[in-house]
């Protein structure tokens, strides 16, 4: 279950990965499989050769996209999510969600 977003934020989101552009959403995230994990990112892209050249870079295997409906990508969480979002320059969208908890 996703929630903590505005629909701008997804809206804008779904938007850059219909262009073709690699793009972040992080939202927070609920999922007996994933105890500790309260966020997701998902990095998404339409063309899948760039997305999965851009997960390679951070040890992302091709199997791992998420490619069911019509917006393929990866979902990141924990340290991994983190590393990422940090070496992206995205790591406000993650600060932003764990300060709102504190």
């Amino acid at each position: 279950m996703a929630f903590g977003i505005k629909r701008y934020e997804l809206e804008c989101w779904k938007q850059g990965v219909e262009s073709g552009e690699i793009s972040f959403l992080t939202h927070y995230w609920v999922d007996d499989r994933f105890p500790g994990c309260s966020t997701v990112t998902k990095v998404g892209c339409c063309d899948l050769n760039k997305l999965e050249n851009w997960g390679k870079q951070y040890g992302l295997q091709r199997q791992w996209m998420d490619l069911r409906g019509d917006y393929p990508h990866f979902d990141l969480f924990g340290e991994r999510q983190r590393e990422i979002l940090q070496r992206e320059g995205h790591l406000e969208q993650l600060n932003k969600l764990q300060n709102k908890k504190a």
